[in-house]
Protein backbone atom coordinates (compact mmCIF):
# COMPACT_ATOMS: atom_id res chain seq x y z
CA UNK A 1 0.00 0.00 0.00
CA UNK A 2 0.73 3.50 -0.62
CA UNK A 3 -0.29 6.49 0.59
CA UNK A 4 -1.20 10.20 -1.08
CA UNK A 5 -1.88 12.68 1.12
CA UNK A 6 -4.93 11.04 2.57
CA UNK A 7 -5.64 8.70 -0.03
CA UNK A 8 -5.16 4.86 0.69
CA UNK A 9 -3.57 3.28 -2.78
CA UNK A 10 -4.35 -0.58 -2.15
CA UNK A 11 -1.22 -1.33 -4.29
CA UNK A 12 2.10 0.12 -5.74
CA UNK A 13 1.73 0.09 -9.48
CA UNK A 14 0.24 3.57 -11.81
CA UNK A 15 -0.74 3.58 -15.31
CA UNK A 16 1.33 5.93 -17.21
CA UNK A 17 -0.55 8.64 -18.89
CA UNK A 18 -0.08 8.06 -22.52
CA UNK A 19 -1.56 10.47 -25.27
CA UNK A 20 -4.14 8.36 -27.70
CA UNK A 21 -4.15 6.10 -25.71
CA UNK A 22 -4.97 6.25 -21.57
CA UNK A 23 -8.54 6.91 -22.88
CA UNK A 24 -11.50 5.64 -20.94
CA UNK A 25 -11.80 1.80 -22.47
CA UNK A 26 -8.11 0.77 -22.00
CA UNK A 27 -7.93 2.45 -18.42
CA UNK A 28 -11.21 0.09 -17.51
CA UNK A 29 -9.10 -2.82 -18.94
CA UNK A 30 -5.74 -2.38 -17.33
CA UNK A 31 -8.11 -1.69 -13.94
CA UNK A 32 -9.87 -4.84 -14.53
CA UNK A 33 -6.62 -6.49 -15.16
CA UNK A 34 -5.31 -5.14 -11.71
CA UNK A 35 -3.86 -1.97 -11.83
CA UNK A 36 -3.59 0.26 -8.49
CA UNK A 37 -4.05 3.51 -10.03
CA UNK A 38 -5.01 4.78 -13.68
CA UNK A 39 -4.15 8.19 -15.33
CA UNK A 40 -6.02 10.00 -17.71
CA UNK A 41 -4.58 11.04 -21.06
CA UNK A 42 -2.41 14.87 -20.87
CA UNK A 43 -5.39 17.36 -20.65
CA UNK A 44 -5.21 20.92 -21.59
CA UNK A 45 -5.71 23.54 -18.76
CA UNK A 46 -6.57 26.17 -21.85
CA UNK A 47 -8.57 23.46 -23.20
CA UNK A 48 -10.78 23.61 -19.83
CA UNK A 49 -10.93 26.66 -19.48
CA UNK A 50 -12.83 27.07 -22.95
CA UNK A 51 -14.53 24.93 -22.54
CA UNK A 52 -13.35 22.45 -25.33
CA UNK A 53 -15.40 19.53 -26.15
CA UNK A 54 -12.44 17.26 -26.70
CA UNK A 55 -10.72 18.51 -24.01
CA UNK A 56 -13.58 17.69 -21.52
CA UNK A 57 -14.25 14.36 -23.34
CA UNK A 58 -10.78 13.67 -21.74
CA UNK A 59 -12.25 13.76 -18.10
CA UNK A 60 -14.69 11.19 -18.99
CA UNK A 61 -14.80 8.77 -16.21
CA UNK A 62 -16.52 5.25 -14.57
CA UNK A 63 -16.52 4.75 -11.03
CA UNK A 64 -14.95 0.90 -11.82
CA UNK A 65 -11.60 2.71 -12.76
CA UNK A 66 -10.90 4.64 -9.46
CA UNK A 67 -8.62 5.86 -7.87
CA UNK A 68 -8.12 7.98 -10.90
CA UNK A 69 -5.40 10.48 -11.84
CA UNK A 70 -6.22 13.40 -13.90
CA UNK A 71 -3.25 14.89 -15.27
CA UNK A 72 -3.04 18.91 -16.04
CA UNK A 73 -0.07 20.51 -18.35
CA UNK A 74 -0.43 24.27 -19.05
CA UNK A 75 2.53 27.13 -17.89
CA UNK A 76 0.19 29.64 -16.73
CA UNK A 77 -0.55 29.60 -12.77
CA UNK A 78 -3.83 30.85 -12.69
CA UNK A 79 -5.32 28.76 -15.43
CA UNK A 80 -3.55 25.96 -14.10
CA UNK A 81 -5.58 26.66 -10.88
CA UNK A 82 -8.77 27.17 -12.46
CA UNK A 83 -8.18 23.94 -13.71
CA UNK A 84 -7.23 22.19 -11.31
CA UNK A 85 -10.58 23.60 -8.88
CA UNK A 86 -12.82 22.90 -12.17
CA UNK A 87 -11.42 19.04 -11.93
CA UNK A 88 -11.94 18.64 -8.51
CA UNK A 89 -15.81 20.40 -8.59
CA UNK A 90 -16.40 17.46 -11.37
CA UNK A 91 -15.92 14.88 -8.79
CA UNK A 92 -13.63 12.42 -11.29
CA UNK A 93 -10.22 12.43 -9.91
CA UNK A 94 -8.99 11.36 -6.67
CA UNK A 95 -5.65 12.83 -7.78
CA UNK A 96 -4.40 15.67 -9.77
CA UNK A 97 -1.17 15.32 -11.96
CA UNK A 98 0.76 18.33 -13.34
CA UNK A 99 3.03 17.80 -16.40
CA UNK A 100 6.51 18.91 -16.04
CA UNK A 101 7.70 15.82 -19.15
CA UNK A 102 6.12 15.74 -21.84
CA UNK A 103 9.10 16.92 -24.28
CA UNK A 104 6.41 16.76 -27.54
CA UNK A 105 7.38 20.27 -29.49
CA UNK A 106 3.46 21.77 -29.40
CA UNK A 107 3.47 21.24 -25.43
CA UNK A 108 7.05 22.72 -25.30
CA UNK A 109 6.15 25.29 -27.70
CA UNK A 110 3.47 26.85 -24.99
CA UNK A 111 6.43 26.61 -22.25
CA UNK A 112 4.65 23.62 -20.53
CA UNK A 113 5.34 19.75 -20.27
CA UNK A 114 9.26 19.94 -19.52
CA UNK A 115 9.84 23.11 -20.98
CA UNK A 116 8.62 24.50 -17.65
CA UNK A 117 11.77 22.62 -15.76
CA UNK A 118 13.90 25.33 -17.69
CA UNK A 119 11.89 27.89 -15.38
CA UNK A 120 12.07 27.35 -11.85
CA UNK A 121 10.06 30.58 -10.50
CA UNK A 122 7.31 29.52 -13.01
CA UNK A 123 7.29 26.02 -12.07
CA UNK A 124 6.71 27.16 -8.11
CA UNK A 125 4.05 29.42 -8.98
CA UNK A 126 2.21 26.80 -10.91
CA UNK A 127 2.36 24.19 -8.10
CA UNK A 128 1.39 27.19 -5.58
CA UNK A 129 -1.08 28.03 -7.48
CA UNK A 130 -2.82 24.63 -7.97
CA UNK A 131 -1.93 23.55 -4.36
CA UNK A 132 -4.20 26.57 -2.80
CA UNK A 133 -6.93 25.61 -5.83
CA UNK A 134 -7.40 21.94 -4.63
CA UNK A 135 -8.04 20.32 -1.54
CA UNK A 136 -7.11 16.67 -3.71
CA UNK A 137 -4.05 14.92 -3.43
CA UNK A 138 -1.39 16.62 -6.02
CA UNK A 139 1.08 15.30 -8.07
CA UNK A 140 3.72 15.77 -10.63
CA UNK A 141 5.76 13.91 -13.29
CA UNK A 142 8.86 14.63 -14.29
CA UNK A 143 11.90 13.89 -16.18
CA UNK A 144 15.49 14.51 -15.06
CA UNK A 145 15.35 17.92 -17.35
CA UNK A 146 17.59 19.05 -20.05
CA UNK A 147 20.53 17.08 -19.28
CA UNK A 148 21.87 14.00 -17.67
CA UNK A 149 23.10 15.49 -14.50
CA UNK A 150 18.99 15.28 -13.08
CA UNK A 151 19.90 18.68 -11.19
CA UNK A 152 17.01 20.47 -12.52
CA UNK A 153 15.02 17.30 -11.37
CA UNK A 154 16.15 17.48 -8.11
CA UNK A 155 16.27 21.52 -7.81
CA UNK A 156 12.42 20.87 -9.01
CA UNK A 157 11.52 18.05 -6.65
CA UNK A 158 12.77 20.54 -3.49
CA UNK A 159 10.30 23.24 -4.88
CA UNK A 160 7.16 20.78 -5.45
CA UNK A 161 7.59 19.42 -1.72
CA UNK A 162 8.09 22.74 -0.42
CA UNK A 163 5.18 23.58 -2.31
CA UNK A 164 2.93 21.11 -0.81
CA UNK A 165 2.82 18.77 -3.69
CA UNK A 166 2.07 15.10 -2.55
CA UNK A 167 4.14 12.60 -4.57
CA UNK A 168 6.15 12.71 -7.22
CA UNK A 169 6.96 10.36 -10.30
CA UNK A 170 10.06 10.53 -12.27
CA UNK A 171 11.21 9.43 -15.70
CA UNK A 172 14.71 9.88 -15.42
CA UNK A 173 15.61 10.74 -19.57
CA UNK A 174 15.83 13.72 -20.34
CA UNK A 175 14.09 16.08 -22.57
CA UNK A 176 16.40 15.12 -25.83
CA UNK A 177 16.28 11.47 -25.21
CA UNK A 178 12.30 11.24 -25.56
CA UNK A 179 11.98 7.18 -25.32
CA UNK A 180 15.10 6.61 -26.66
CA UNK A 181 18.56 5.34 -24.61
CA UNK A 182 18.39 4.34 -21.02
CA UNK A 183 16.70 5.37 -18.19
CA UNK A 184 19.10 6.31 -15.52
CA UNK A 185 17.49 4.98 -12.27
CA UNK A 186 20.31 6.23 -10.00
CA UNK A 187 18.09 9.56 -10.13
CA UNK A 188 15.02 7.76 -8.73
CA UNK A 189 17.31 6.71 -5.98
CA UNK A 190 18.48 9.79 -5.51
CA UNK A 191 15.61 11.43 -5.07
CA UNK A 192 13.94 9.29 -3.19
CA UNK A 193 16.90 9.17 -0.71
CA UNK A 194 16.82 12.98 -0.26
CA UNK A 195 12.69 13.58 -0.36
CA UNK A 196 10.26 12.86 2.53
CA UNK A 197 7.16 12.91 -0.07
CA UNK A 198 6.23 9.35 -1.71
CA UNK A 199 8.51 8.90 -4.90
CA UNK A 200 7.13 6.96 -7.95
CA UNK A 201 9.51 5.37 -10.32
CA UNK A 202 9.30 5.05 -14.03
CA UNK A 203 11.16 4.01 -16.99
CA UNK A 204 12.05 1.07 -18.75
CA UNK A 205 10.04 -1.00 -16.77
CA UNK A 206 9.13 -4.16 -19.50
CA UNK A 207 8.47 -6.56 -16.91
CA UNK A 208 7.85 -8.16 -13.37
CA UNK A 209 11.59 -8.38 -13.29
CA UNK A 210 12.57 -5.07 -14.35
CA UNK A 211 9.69 -3.47 -11.70
CA UNK A 212 11.62 -5.54 -9.07
CA UNK A 213 15.30 -4.55 -9.70
CA UNK A 214 13.57 -0.65 -9.72
CA UNK A 215 12.66 -1.54 -5.76
CA UNK A 216 15.48 -3.05 -4.81
CA UNK A 217 17.57 -0.70 -6.79
CA UNK A 218 15.60 2.67 -5.95
CA UNK A 219 13.81 1.77 -2.87
CA UNK A 220 11.30 3.87 -4.35
CA UNK A 221 7.52 3.81 -3.28
CA UNK A 222 5.74 2.59 -6.32
CA UNK A 223 6.22 2.27 -9.78
CA UNK A 224 5.15 3.63 -12.68
CA UNK A 225 4.42 2.02 -16.36
CA UNK A 226 3.29 2.80 -19.55
CA UNK A 227 4.06 1.37 -22.77
CA UNK A 228 4.55 -2.19 -21.93
CA UNK A 229 1.13 -2.22 -20.92
CA UNK A 230 -0.18 -1.46 -24.26
CA UNK A 231 0.98 -5.23 -25.10
CA UNK A 232 0.27 -6.93 -21.51
CA UNK A 233 -2.15 -5.00 -19.84
CA UNK A 234 -1.88 -7.95 -16.98
CA UNK A 235 1.82 -6.42 -16.36
CA UNK A 236 0.51 -4.51 -13.64
CA UNK A 237 -1.11 -6.81 -11.69
CA UNK A 238 2.15 -9.37 -11.95
CA UNK A 239 3.61 -6.79 -10.56
CA UNK A 240 1.51 -6.14 -7.63
CA UNK A 241 1.32 -10.26 -7.43
CA UNK A 242 5.04 -10.47 -7.01
CA UNK A 243 5.50 -8.14 -4.21
CA UNK A 244 2.98 -9.68 -2.38
CA UNK A 245 3.57 -13.24 -3.20
CA UNK A 246 7.15 -13.20 -4.77
CA UNK A 247 5.79 -14.90 -7.48
CA UNK A 248 3.20 -14.19 -10.24
CA UNK A 249 2.00 -15.97 -13.25
CA UNK A 250 1.39 -15.74 -16.89
CA UNK A 251 -1.37 -15.16 -18.59
CA UNK A 252 -2.68 -17.68 -20.82
CA UNK A 253 -2.77 -17.26 -24.65
CA UNK A 254 -7.13 -17.23 -24.37
CA UNK A 255 -6.95 -14.66 -21.24
CA UNK A 256 -5.20 -12.37 -23.78
CA UNK A 257 -7.71 -13.46 -26.47
CA UNK A 258 -10.62 -12.68 -24.01
CA UNK A 259 -9.20 -8.98 -22.75
CA UNK A 260 -9.12 -8.23 -26.76
CA UNK A 261 -12.34 -8.70 -27.09
CA UNK A 262 -12.99 -6.87 -23.82
CA UNK A 263 -11.37 -4.17 -25.13
CA UNK A 264 -13.45 -3.92 -28.42
CA UNK A 265 -16.69 -4.17 -25.92
CA UNK A 266 -15.21 -0.83 -24.08
CA UNK A 267 -14.28 1.00 -27.45
CA UNK A 268 -17.09 0.28 -28.83
CA UNK A 269 -19.58 1.60 -25.99
CA UNK A 270 -17.54 4.61 -25.67
CA UNK A 271 -16.41 5.60 -28.94
CA UNK A 272 -19.23 4.22 -31.34
CA UNK A 273 -18.95 1.18 -33.84
CA UNK A 274 -17.72 2.95 -36.47
CA UNK A 275 -15.08 5.19 -34.91
CA UNK A 276 -13.90 2.01 -32.35
CA UNK A 277 -13.17 0.06 -35.25
CA UNK A 278 -10.84 2.40 -36.88
CA UNK A 279 -9.40 2.93 -33.84
CA UNK A 280 -9.36 -0.70 -32.93
CA UNK A 281 -6.87 -1.60 -36.19
CA UNK A 282 -3.79 -0.56 -34.14
CA UNK A 283 -5.05 -0.87 -30.86
CA UNK A 284 -5.79 -4.65 -30.79
CA UNK A 285 -2.07 -5.76 -32.65
CA UNK A 286 -0.55 -4.78 -29.41
CA UNK A 287 -1.96 -7.57 -27.61
CA UNK A 288 -0.04 -9.86 -29.81
CA UNK A 289 3.17 -9.17 -30.39
CA UNK A 290 5.20 -12.36 -30.45
CA UNK A 291 2.55 -14.75 -31.29
CA UNK A 292 3.21 -17.16 -34.05
CA UNK A 293 1.21 -15.63 -37.12
CA UNK A 294 0.86 -12.28 -35.65
CA UNK A 295 1.95 -10.23 -39.06
CA UNK A 296 -0.67 -12.09 -40.90
CA UNK A 297 -3.08 -11.16 -38.06
CA UNK A 298 -2.26 -7.81 -37.84
CA UNK A 299 -2.82 -7.18 -41.53
CA UNK A 300 -6.17 -8.60 -41.50
CA UNK A 301 -6.99 -6.11 -38.58
CA UNK A 302 -5.72 -3.05 -40.60
CA UNK A 303 -9.01 -3.91 -43.23
CA UNK A 304 -12.12 -4.09 -40.33
CA UNK A 305 -14.89 -2.01 -40.29
CA UNK A 306 -16.78 -3.47 -37.50
CA UNK A 307 -16.24 -5.08 -34.27
CA UNK A 308 -18.03 -8.02 -35.16
CA UNK A 309 -15.50 -8.35 -38.31
CA UNK A 310 -12.31 -7.82 -35.41
CA UNK A 311 -14.14 -10.44 -32.81
CA UNK A 312 -14.06 -12.92 -36.06
CA UNK A 313 -10.66 -12.66 -36.64
CA UNK A 314 -9.67 -13.10 -33.14
CA UNK A 315 -11.54 -16.13 -32.53
CA UNK A 316 -10.02 -17.18 -36.04
CA UNK A 317 -6.64 -16.67 -34.98
CA UNK A 318 -7.37 -17.58 -31.67
CA UNK A 319 -7.52 -21.48 -32.57
CA UNK A 320 -4.17 -22.55 -33.71
CA UNK A 321 -2.91 -20.43 -30.62
CA UNK A 322 -4.70 -21.90 -28.45
CA UNK A 323 -2.98 -23.03 -24.95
Amino acid sequence: MIKIKELEIKGKTFLAPLAGITNLPFRRLVKECGCAVVCSEMISAKGIFYNSKNTLTLMTSQADERPLSVQLFGSEPESMARAAAFVEEMGVADIIDINFGCSVKKVVKQGAGVALMKEPKTSEAVLRAVRKATTLPLTIKIRSGWDGSGLQAFALADIAQDAGVDAIALHPRTAAQGFKGLANWDHIQQLKETLKIPVIGNGDINSVEDAARMFAQTHCDAVMVGRAAMSNPYLLSQIEEYLSKGTYKEPKTGEIFRKMERLIELYVAYFGETHAARMLRGRLAWFVKGLPGCSCFRRDLARIETSGQAITLIRAYETPNDD
